[in-house]
C-alpha cells in the first residue's frame, strides 16, 4: 500500500513512524516536502505542502493509494476537495469543514448555532469597530482580561491574552496593522472573554458519521517554565488519564463532541478527518476554546506513541466511510513529549549547530525530527526553531517524563532549550500580565 504524507514537521516524522510501527501490511511511504529524520523512513519528494496541483499530480503519477493531510494550510486551501475531484483517496477534511479552523469567527458563530459551550465573544471587521466594543464594557472593566485573535490563519501568533483594556488595544492595533499576522488573517478581529480553568485537549478520529477518540492530552505553548515568556508552537505536551475523568470526559463527549459532528452534518459538511477540541475546563463545566482540524504538533507525538491498532487501517476506513468497523485501541501507559528548540527560539534562532547523541538509544523513548538537516559528512544539523521532540512511553506519568528528560541528556548542541517542568503545572495567575508586543 503507498501512502503520501504531507507536511514536514515533528508530527509528519511522528505519523510515519506509527504507520511503520503500526503496519499489518507492506507500506511504501512517501513525504511531501519531509525533513531530514523523516528521510529514514521514507521518500521525501521536493513539493510544498500547499502546491496542491504538483501533489496531485505526483499522487496520480505513483499511484499512491491513500494520502494524509499534515498541516492546516493546505486543508484550508481545499486540497481534499481538489483531491477528490480527480478520484484521489485523501484522508482530510473539506475545505467548508476546514472553516472550523481556518476561521475563528465562523468557529464561534458555529459552535453559537449548535449550543457548542464557549466564551462570550464578539466578532469586528475594523480595528475601530473592535476598540469600539472594547470600549462599550461588553467584556467588563477596563483590568478585566480579554482574549483577541486574528480571524484566519496566523501560524500561532495570532491569539493574544491580554491583562487589561489598554494591552487589548495595543493587541488590536498590532494584529491589523500586519506587524504580527499576515494582513488577510487579521481581517476580522475575534474577542472573546478570557476562560479560567485548566487546559485540555481533545483529539478524535472521524469518517462523517462514526468517530474514535484519542488520549486526552496536555500542550504547553510558552517557552518559559512556569508558563512565562512568549508563546510558541509549543514545548512539550502530555497525555495521562487524570487530564480528563472518566466523567468528565462523558460530559464533554455529551456536550461538545456530538455536538459538532452532528452540526457539521446539518450544515452539509460532514468532518471527515482528525478533528481537535481546544478545551478549558472552567468552574461552569467544559468549553471550547478552539476547533484545529488536524494532529496538533507536539500532541501528535505523545499519543500516537500509545496507539496499539495499524494507523494505515485508520485511515483507509476513515477514508472508506468505515471507521465503526475498526476498533481503535491504545495502550493504557501514559506519554510525554518534551520538544528541544534552538536558542532564540520563537525570535530569531540560527540553524546549522551540530546536533550529538541522536544514535543513542533508549527504551521506550523515541525521537521526532521536527527542524533538522543533514551535513555533506552525514552529521545532524538543527534547521529550525524547534527541532526535536522527545517523547517517551511509562506505566505512569511521572515515569514517561523521567525517561524522556533521560534521553534529552544524551542530546547537545550549542544553544539547545527546552522546559524542564513539561507535566509539572503552574498554579500562578496567567491573565494579570499585561500584553507585551513580541516582534
Amino acid at each position: 500500500m503507498k501512502i503520501l504524507v504531507i507536511g514536514s514537521g515533528g508530527r509528519e516524522h511522528a505519523i510515519l513512524s506509527t504507520l511503520k510501527s503500526t503496519a499489518r501490511i507492506e507500506l511504501e511511504l512517501y513525504c511531501a516536502p519531509g525533513n531530514a529524520g523523516i528521510s529514514q523512513l521514507a521518500e521525501c519528494v521536493s513539493i510544498s505542502a500547499t502546491d496542491v496541483a504538483k501533489l496531485a499530480e505526483f499522487a496520480a503519477s505513483e499511484r499512491v493509494d491513500l494520502t494524509f493531510v499534515g498541516p492546516e494550510a493546505p486543508l484550508a486551501a481545499g486540497i481534499v476537495d481538489a483531491f477528490e475531484s480527480q478520484q484521489l483517496t485523501i484522508v482530510g477534511p473539506s475545505q467548508a469543514a476546514a472553516r472550523l479552523e481556518a476561521s475563528k469567527g465562523f468557529a464561534k458563530d458555529f459552535m453559537e448555532r449548535h449550543g457548542i459551550p464557549t466564551a462570550a465573544y464578539a466578532i469586528a471587521h475594523t480595528a475601530d469597530e473592535a476598540l469600539e466594543i472594547l470600549a462599550s464594557g461588553k467584556f467588563g472593566g477596563p483590568e478585566n482580561p480579554v482574549v483577541i485573535k486574528a480571524d484566519g490563519l496566523a501560524a500561532g501568533k495570532g491569539v493574544i491574552v491580554a491583562g487589561s483594556r489598554a494591552a487589548a488595544a495595543a493587541a488590536v492595533r498590532d494584529l491589523t496593522a500586519g506587524g504580527l499576522v499576515d494582513s488577510q488573517a487579521a481581517s476580522r478581529i475575534v474577542i472573546e472573554e478570557a476562560l479560567r480553568g485548566r487546559e485540555a485537549s481533545l483529539l478524535l478520529f472521524a469518517d462523517g458519521e462514526s468517530y474514535a477518540l484519542m488520549p486526552a492530552a496536555r500542550d504547553h505553548k510558552r517557552i518559559g517554565e512556569g508558563d512565562t515568556g512568549p508563546n510558541t508552537g509549543g514545548m512539550g505536551a502530555i497525555t495521562d488519564d487524570s487530564i480528563l475523568s472518566e466523567s468528565l470526559l462523558s460530559r464533554v463527549t455529551r456536550e461538545i463532541v456530538e455536538p459538532t459532528l452532528a452540526g457539521a452534518r446539518e450544515e452539509g459538511f460532514p468532518f471527515r478527518g482528525i478533528l481537535f477540541i481546544g478545551l478549558m475546563l472552567t468552574e461552569q463545566g467544559p468549553k471550547v476554546l478552539e476547533y484545529n482540524v488536524r494532529f496538533g504538533d507536539p500532541e501528535t507525538q505523545a499519543i500516537l506513541v500509545r496507539l496499539k491498532t495499524d494507523l494505515s487501517a485508520i485511515f483507509k476506513a476513515m477514508a472508506a466511510g468505515a471507521l465503526a468497523d475498526i476498533e481503535v485501541e491504545w495502550s493504557p501507559e501514559s506519554s510525554a513529549c518534551v520538544v528541544l528548540a534552538s536558542a532564540g527560539y520563537p525570535g530569531k534562532y540560527e540553524s546549522g549547530s551540530l546536533i550529538t547523541g541522536l544514535d543513542e538509544k533508549l527504551a521506550g523513548a523515541e525521537v521526532f525530527h521536527a527542524g533538522t538537516a543533514r551535513s555533506e559528512a552525514g552529521e545532524w544539523l538543527t534547521a529550525g526553531g524547534r527541532v526535536l521532540g522527545v517523547t517517551a512511553r511509562g506505566r505512569t506519568l511521572e515515569e514517561a517524563l523521567d525517561r524522556a528528560y533521560q534521553r534529552i541528556g544524551m542530546i547537545n548542541w550549542p544553544g539547545m532549550q527546552f522546559r524542564r517542568d513539561i507535566g509539572k503545572f503552574a498554579s500562578a495567575e496567567r491573565f494579570g500580565r499585561e500584553y507585551v508586543r513580541e516582534l
